[in-house]
């Protein structure tokens, strides 16, 4: 079972806890399951009995033990445990790290992109300013990915080559943020759109250009939009100590042990033989994801994308030695799996890349 489809085993729980009139209160649109925090157990938590406790008029631990037995009649589920003020733990079986690696590769590049803002009519407006403007253009493509349509209008879109030469270079559009795949232009017809968010990072203290489109994107988007941004020569170093580099190596790594993998001849298969000890926390990195993108869309943060790549980049990295077989070894079940686990971790680093706007080459 994956987060997202925990998410809605939980809401269906809520669901049949009202429809059998234990609890009287609106179903939410989504819940949120992401790891305990501390004093937590089992594999994820969620605190949606805190959030329909007043509601109900009930206290949180009541709420929880009320939806504690329609969550362990779901399938997937092995225990509930209601710990703290009312938060539910839930412990999910052996399989659930097969089944995530499975809709990774199933969904590809959009694993973590949802509806959950489908509905939603945004209008976004960045002042003629480079950061404010790279910011604006991954913001729409985010906000795409979770279901919400926008319009994004930018001071300067129209004033010709020599105004927004900066922005071009970037890779946004002179003429405008287009529709398409990760575009968001003018919406048309009699869509009602919200009141004007006005996108304002911390400027850029220098002209990012010189270190090129990806460099220079990265170097805009990595700190928080109130943290002033860094354009220096450290994005563009080869080495560990840069984490755009971290990511992009760690995503070349898994597309080269795919092609090695076809010399010997095997391919990618999830199993269980890829769940270890240090494999766990490249497991709750991919599974985290779709939180992640749904936050950064819900508070308008880019830079948890990317600093969520150095987390998944720095997790895979040191598991790729042992994807493939070493010498006369035979590949093996656990070869396969650990490929499976690999390609999974290239395809989230690939998919969130792309939403910074950031090239994800196969070779580097």
């Amino acid at each position: 079972m994956t987060p997202v489809e925990l998410s809605r085993t939980v809401l269906h729980a809520v669901r049949r806890a009202v429809d059998e009139g234990e609890l009287a209160v609106d179903v939410p649109e989504r819940v949120v399951v992401a790891p305990p925090g501390p004093g937590g157990c089992g594999d994820y938590a969620t605190n949606v009995a805190l959030q329909l406790a007043r509601p109900a008029g009930r206290p949180a631990p009541r709420v929880a033990e009320i939806l504690r037995p329609h969550l362990l009649r779901s399938g997937g589920i092995t225990d509930v445990v209601v710990t703290g003020p009312g938060f539910i733990n839930i412990s999910l079986r052996s399989g659930a790290p097969v089944a995530l690696v499975e809709e990774i590769l199933r969904r590809g590049a959009e694993y973590g992109h949802s509806d959950a803002l489908a509905g939603q009519v945004l209008r976004l407006h960045a002042a003629r300013e480079v950061r404010a403007v790279v910011h604006l253009d991954v913001l729409c493509r985010l906000l795409r990915s979770q279901g919400a349509l926008v319009r994004a209008t930018w001071e300067g879109a129209d004033e010709g080559a020599a105004g927004v030469a900066w922005a071009s270079g970037l890779g946004v559009v002179p003429s405008g943020l287009p529709d398409g795949p990760g575009g968001c232009g003018d919406i048309r017809g009699d869509l009602s759109v919200r009141g004007r968010i006005d996108i304002r990072p911390v400027p850029a203290p220098a002209d990012p250009l010189p270190l090129g489109r990806d460099a220079g994107r990265w170097a805009l988007l990595y700190p928080a939009p109130h943290d002033r941004p860094r354009i220096g020569d450290e994005h563009l170093v080869q080495r560990e100590s840069n984490p755009l580099f971290r990511v992009r190596y760690a995503h070349a790594r898994t597309r080269a042990l795919l092609r090695n993998a076809v010399d010997v001849g095997f391919a990618p298969e999830p199993g269980p033989e890829a769940v270890d000890g240090d494999a766990q926390a490249l497991l709750q990195a991919l599974a985290d994801h779709p939180r992640i993108l749904a936050g950064a869309a819900a508070h308008r943060a880019p830079d948890r994308i990317a600093r969520h790549l150095v987390t998944v980049a720095d997790a895979v990295l040191p598991l790729l030695p042992a994807v493939l077989p070493l010498g006369e070894e035979k590949p093996s079940a656990a070869h396969r799996a650990r490929l499976a686990l690999a390609e999974a971790a290239g395809t989230v680093l690939a998919g969130g890349l792309s939403l910074l706007g950031i090239d994800a080459p196969d070779h580097l």
